[in-house]
């Protein structure tokens, strides 16, 4: 099984990357392998609703969107984390997050994920809130831990000073592969859900 973890930080080895390095150790231990793409410090423009996608199987911006869309396929669990800033994730990671997830057409459907935040003090729930989007929007099962998934830290490792917060990654991490493993046997006995065909309303009509 493999967890794929974003780190939505500027910083490569900031307080959020503490936080993911928390869990990857507790993966590690269950015998999940990951890996942290850390995207916070790249160059990543929004979603401009070409729908370029939909006829090519692919963002019109080949960036490193493109290049994470087969890990994602691939992965059993997604892990997002970012920092907060003005009560919200980092802009970076939501553009991100919003191609991938927008241009990316297989079935996401019990993949797991979990969302992480960092901040020095407030906005952690808002941003946790915000990030669970992506997943709730796709099938995705929210893991969770034993408190919203959340560090705090403003300068860099300050986050290892929070151990209630570390708790609550390893806590996580568990949670997570117990889900996953549990999803695994599920799809093997029962199969994955069965789906409706879509029906797309608009509020005008």
């Amino acid at each position: 099984m493999k967890v794929l973890m974003i780190n939505g930080s500027p910083h490569a080895k900031g307080n959020t990357y503490i936080a993911l390095h928390e869990m990857e150790k507790i993966f590690a231990e269950e015998g999940i392998e990951t890996e942290i793409l850390h995207i916070g410090n790249k160059d990543i423009r929004g979603c401009i609703a070409c729908h370029s996608c939909a006829q090519n199987g692919k963002c019109v911006f080949d960036d490193l969107v493109n290049e994470t869309a087969p890990k994602f396929r691939e992965c059993d669990g997604l892990v997002v984390a970012s920092p907060v800033y003005y009560a919200s994730a980092n802009a970076t990671l939501v553009a991100f997050l919003d191609r991938l997830f927008y241009s990316t057409s297989f079935d996401k459907t019990m993949k797991v994920g979990a969302s992480v935040v960092a901040a020095r003090r407030g906005g952690l729930s808002s941003t946790f809130d915000e990030l669970n989007k992506y997943f709730t929007i796709c099938g995705m099962p929210v893991a969770s831990g034993q408190y919203w998934n959340s560090i705090h830290g403003r300068e860099p490792g300050e986050a290892q000073q929070d151990p209630e917060g570390l708790q609550s990654m390893r806590t996580l991490a568990r949670n997570m592969s117990f889900l996953m493993k549990s999803i695994a046997l599920g799809k093997e006995k029962y199969g994955l859900p069965d789906k409706e065909k879509p029906c797309f309303t608009n509020f005008i009509r």
